[in-house]
Formats: structure tokens, C-alpha cells, sequence
């Protein structure tokens, strides 16, 4: 893993500091590189609404200490944090960037970790907050930062099992070379090879397959329900559950006995591509725009590879039934949809519960002093010695309202229904992809079946009037 330096955040030309920290949070929590918000991880903060909270963190700090900085002042710090592919779930990467950030700001700091998954490596994006969450002092740069960082990060690898970059220097290859030159195998893939080659040795149960690892250099130590492993310079064990997928205990106890077939992670041949139906080229409307007859060539032959391609999907899922053709492309447009409406109606309850979530604790934490507040008159000294908390549950109030929110439920409630949200939410995004593509090729080999058969059409037809004349 590499990662770099702490990059201070300001505000610069002609933006103000709101805009500022807005416009570096809707970058890190792009959705299409978040997995729709799924890897986005805030801490003291909420993340919807996380430039609010700085920016008001900020005017907080300004209040009570009365310091002011001019066009210099650090309003935030960003560290990325990049992951060798294949090393790291998306998952496990978030959670590094969480416990990296918690370390780093000492949990005194609002930060948000961004996983980016667009990209052929995993990469994390971390924000926090250059004020303090009790808004009397600034975080600092200091001296050596980089270092500290890099140290931490690595720290963080090594208890995870992942690769770090060794003795990097402040310039020399890009991390795109050094990952096809200089990473070293983690602890988890030395042991996945292992277990290959054990595997290949046709092993008659799980006990002989440990007896060939021993033989390897693996020491195994049965842990509750799982098996953890120890190499000579391991400083921590490596458990199969964090294998992955087949490399669990029972997903090998059946390879072993015939019943499901081993495949190696990490020399698995990506299957070939299927060729994909595309849609076929009016060559006449092409030739009319200015296309000369080169381009009309390259068209006929590309529109024979596709209606070849289109009958070999038609015969391969029995589509050979214009209707049933029909009825099938609605379907699947329909499945689209709902799928697409259902996932939409998810994310819309999830951001009302995680913006209730955090009323509701500002609410209970502020309550008293609103209740001094209103025994006090609603005094003018009182609101200014405690207007952060005033503030906090007039929102918290006005939130409830626009919510219709009667009676306030239990966190822990809208903690479960979250996470079942979430879990429904990623199960559905599993589908919708499924759905997505299957609408695309049933809709294009429609197109190119109602082409076909309007051009036929048109052709008899005009014989037909050829033969009059």
C-alpha cells in the first residue's frame, strides 16, 4: 500500500470556505466512484450533510476563541491511501481508512473516508476537519507529518496482511510501476499459493492438507471455528475465513471430496468475452450524411457479424417467437425499473434515518440546556453563553417537524432498520446489474429483429410495385 503526504486544504481565489470544503466533499463522495455512497464512512459528522457541520464547527471556533486567519488558514487535510488490486475488499479498505483516520486525529477531529472503486486499484480519500470537535483548537501540520503517515499507514498494513511499499523514496517510479515491479505477495496470498499447491497434491481430507502445509513452512492452530496460520518472520496469524471466497474451511473440506471444484484466486484465467450484439448500422442514412463507400463496406461486414451474433442469441435462449421476443424485452425493462425504483425508495429512507439519527442525538444531548434556555425567558445572555446547543436543538426540532416525526424512535430501532436497508440495498444492486444487462441485449436484438423486418418488408414491397410497372 502507498500512501501520500498530508495535503492542507485552503480556501483559495474567489471561493469562500464553505464552497470550498463543499466542493472537495463532492468529489470524495462522488457516488459512481462510491458504489452509490455504499463505501462512504463519516465520523462526528454526517455525511449528507458534512460541509454544513464544518463550516459551522468553524464559526463555533471563531466565537469562542476569537482567532482569525487569513487567506492561509487550513480548513481541512486530505490523505489518499491506495491499495494493491486485488489485496483488498472494498470493505477492508474503508475500514483501514476509518481506524487510520481515528489514529491519526486521536477521535478528536470529524473525518470522512471515501472508497474509491473506480479505478483498477482500491483507493481511499480521507477528510477531517482542520477544528476539533469541541471547536477550541486547530489541528497543525507538523514537522514530519509525511513520515508519520506513511509509518501509521504501514502499521496498519502489516496487522492486516498487506503489502507496504519498502524504503520509498519522495520521488521515482509512479505507483502504477511499482505495483507490476516492486510489491511483495501479502501474508494472505503467500498462504492462498500455499494452499493451491497443496490442493493440485490431491489431499485426501482437510488433516492431510495441513499436513502438506506444515511440510511447506505453515504452522496451523485451530481458533473456535476457524484455523489460523503462522509463517516463520509472521509477526500475526492469517485465518482462512479471511481467505476468501473457496478458501474457507468447508469450501475446501468439499473440494477435497469432489463435491465443488478448487479454483485458485489468483490464477484464475478471466473467461473469454462474449461478444456482445450490437446494433446494426443504417448504411443509407450514412451514406446520405457524407459517407463514401469505404465506410459502406465496413458497415455491411460489421452489420453481418451482428445479425449473425443476434440469431446465435435468439436460437441459444429459444427467442425464435417474435411475440415471445416482445414479451420477454418488456419484462426485463420492467424488472429494470422496479429494481432501479425499489433501490432509489432504500436510499431515500436510509439518508432520512441517518440526518434523524443525528437529531435525535443532538436532541437528547442539547435538551437540558433548551430547557434552561426556556425556564431562563429565553434570555438574550443565555443564548449567546450556549448558542451552539440552542442552535443544535432548534434544528433538531425543525428536523422532527419536516419529518412528521410524532413520537421520537429508539436509535438502536433506526440502527437495525438501516442496516436492513442497506443489506436489502446491496442485494438489489446485485439484481439491478443482472437486469441491466439482460434489458440491454434483449432491447438491441429487438431493434435489430424490427430492422430486419422492416427492411424486409420494404424489399418486398417494392418488388411488388416493380412488377406492376
Amino acid at each position: 500500500m502507498a500512501t501520500t503526504r498530508i495535503m492542507p486544504l485552503h480556501t483559495g481565489k474567489g471561493r469562500s470556505v464553505g464552497t470550498a470544503i463543499r466542493d472537495i466533499l463532492d468529489y470524495v463522495e462522488n457516488p459512481d466512484k462510491t458504489d452509490q455512497g455504499r463505501l462512504i464512512t463519516a465520523h462526528g459528522c454526517n455525511g449528507p450533510i458534512a460541509d454544513a457541520e464544518f463550516l459551522f464547527s468553524k464559526q463555533q471556533y471563531l466565537a469562542r476563541t476569537g482567532r482569525r486567519r487569513g487567506a492561509d488558514d487550513v480548513i481541512a487535510y486530505h490523505v489518499r491511501q491506495a491499495f494493491v488490486p486485488g489485496e483488498v475488499t472494498p470493505e477492508e479498505a474503508n475500514r483501514i481508512g476509518v481506524e487510520f483516520a481515528r489514529r491519526f486525529t486521536k477521535d478528536n477531529h470529524a473525518f470522512i473516508v471515501c472508497t474509491h472503486i473506480d479505478r483498477s486499484h482500491i483507493h481511499n480519500h480521507i477528510i477531517w476537519n482542520s477544528t476539533s470537535l469541541d471547536c477550541t483548537r486547530k489541528f497543525r501540520n507538523f514537522w514530519g507529518s509525511t513520515r508519520a503517515v506513511r509509518r501509521l499507514s504501514d502499521t496498519l498494513c502489516i496487522e492486516n496482511g498487506l503489502s507496504i511499499v519498502e524504503d520509498p523514496k519522495p520521488k521515482g517510479q509512479t505507483y502504477d510501476k511499482w505495483l507490476g515491479t516492486q510489491a511483495k505477495p501479502s501474508h494472505r496470498e503467500l498462504l492462498r499459493q500455499a494452499i493451491d499447491k497443496a490442493v493440485e497434491r490431491g489431499p485426501e481430507d482437510l488433516e492431510a492438507l495441513l499436513e502438506l502445509l506444515q511440510e511447506a513452512g505453515f504452522s496451523a492452530k485451530r481458533r473456535g471455528k476457524d484455523i489460523a496460520f503462522r509463517a516463520p518472520g509472521w509477526k500475526n496469524v492469517v485465518c482462512l475465513k479471511t481467505l476468501g471466497d473457496g478458501y474457507g474451511e468447508a469450501d475446501l473440506c468439499a473440494a477435497l471430496t469432489g463435491k465443488r471444484k478448487h479454483v485458485p484466486a489468483w490464477r484464475a484465467a478471466p473467461a473469454p468475452a462474449v461478444p456482445k450484439v450490437n446494433l446494426l448500422v443504417d448504411i443509407q442514412a450514412k451514406l446520405r450524411a457524407g459517407k463514401g463507400a469505404g465506410y459502406a463496406r465496413w458497415a455491411s461486414k460489421f452489420n453481418l457479424k451482428q445479425m449473425a451474433q443476434t440469431l446465435n442469441y435468439l436460437n441459444e435462449h429459444g427467442l425464435m417467437d417474435y411475440t415471445v421476443l416482445s414479451e420477454k424485452t418488456e419484462a426485463a425493462t420492467a424488472r429494470r425499473s422496479e429494481l432501479s425504483e425499489k433501490i432509489k425508495a432504500a436510499e431515500k429512507r436510509m439518508a432520512e434515518i441517518a440526518v434523524l439519527r443525528t437529531h435525535i442525538v443532538n436532541y437528547a444531548r442539547t435538551r437540558d440546556t433548551y430547557t434552561a434556555y426556556r425556564k431562563a425567558g429565553y434570555s438574550p445572555k443565555f443564548r449567546s453563553e450556549h448558542e451552539a446547543d440552542i442552535l443544535l436543538h432548534q434544528a433538531a426540532k425543525r428536523a422532527f417537524d419536516e419529518l412528521n416525526v410524532k413520537k421520537l424512535p429508539k436509535v438502536k430501532d433506526l440502527q437495525a432498520e438501516y442496516a436492513a436497508l442497506l443489506a436489502e440495498k446491496k442485494a438489489a444492486y446485485t439484481e439491478l446489474r443482472k437486469a441491466r444487462d439482460e434489458a440491454r441485449e434483449l432491447l438491441t436484438v429487438k431493434a435489430n429483429v424490427d430492422r430486419v423486418l422492416q427492411d424486409t418488408g420494404r424489399g418486398i414491397a417494392q418488388e411488388k410495385e416493380h412488377g406492376q410497372r
